[in-house]
């Protein structure tokens, strides 16, 4: 388990923003190696050790909330927790309802996983999480979209024949594909949606901004391409 990175940042004043003096970070903790929960029931991945780190630049003392990814925005809105980290890809859809910081992750490419490269992605059955730019990329085109609620759903459905393939981020599915020895293999790729960004609702300008801020520090200094190494592999998109 990689170590996390503490969070010492003195309690911030936060006049304006609709919120209470603990900012609450809202993340799914199912989606490896963004975000997941460990062993010791505490949320761990990339996105735990950023925003412990964004916290800390911006002085914000911050606590971590789960939510189920299907509802992750809308429980956002209505104040359970004041941000979305939670591999959330910015779309100009999602845009419409909430407001997004800079990216902190750039783009990179979705991909078909299935049980053989002869899969039919154009045609077939296909697996997404439901509410996310996969889904809505399948939506689109001429295959069949089955839904799921969680990541896992997506990855069982192909396992037992009930999809044809799951289309997800590659970040994401490429440790399943590593470790099936040669079971599971990738069928393609996409490229659909932006960097990920982290979410906030359209009235907490000011918490936007100490974010925004605190990810181009990051980005200045060089942490954040070598935290995205670090979780991603040397191959991953940089800035």
């Amino acid at each position: 388990m990689k170590k996390l990175i503490l969070s010492a940042a003195a309690l911030a004043l936060v006049t304006g923003m609709a919120m209470a003096d603990t900012v609450r970070m809202g993340t799914e903790g199912a989606y490896p190696p963004y975000n997941f929960i460990n062993d010791a029931g505490e949320v761990d991945g990339f996105e735990r050790v950023l925003g412990d780190e964004l916290c800390a630049r911006a002085s914000l003392d911050c606590e971590w909330v789960t939510n189920d990814w299907d509802s992750i925005i809308p429980n956002l809105v209505s104040g359970n927790y004041d941000t979305i980290i939670a591999g959330m890809s910015i779309t100009a859809e999602r845009d419409e309802v909430i407001d997004f910081t800079q990216d902190y992750i750039p783009a990179s490419p979705s991909a078909y996983m299935a049980m053989s490269m002869d899969a039919d992605i154009a045609g077939g059955v296909i697996a997404a999480q439901t509410a996310t730019i996969q889904a809505a990329f399948i939506a689109e085109g001429g295959a069949t979209l089955v839904e799921f609620a969680t990541p896992e759903e997506t990855l069982a459905a192909v396992k037992s024949g009930e999809a044809d393939a799951v289309l997800a981020d590659k970040d994401y599915l490429a440790p399943f594909v590593d470790e099936s020895g040669g079971e599971l293999v990738f069928a393609g790729e996409v490229s659909i949606g932006g960097g990920v960004g982290m979410g906030i609702r359209e009235s907490d300008a000011e918490l936007r901004e100490k974010m925004n801020a605190a990810i181009q520090s990051m980005k200045d200094d060089g942490t954040l391409n070598a935290l995205i190494l670090e979780w991603f592999g040397e191959d991953a998109a940089t800035f």
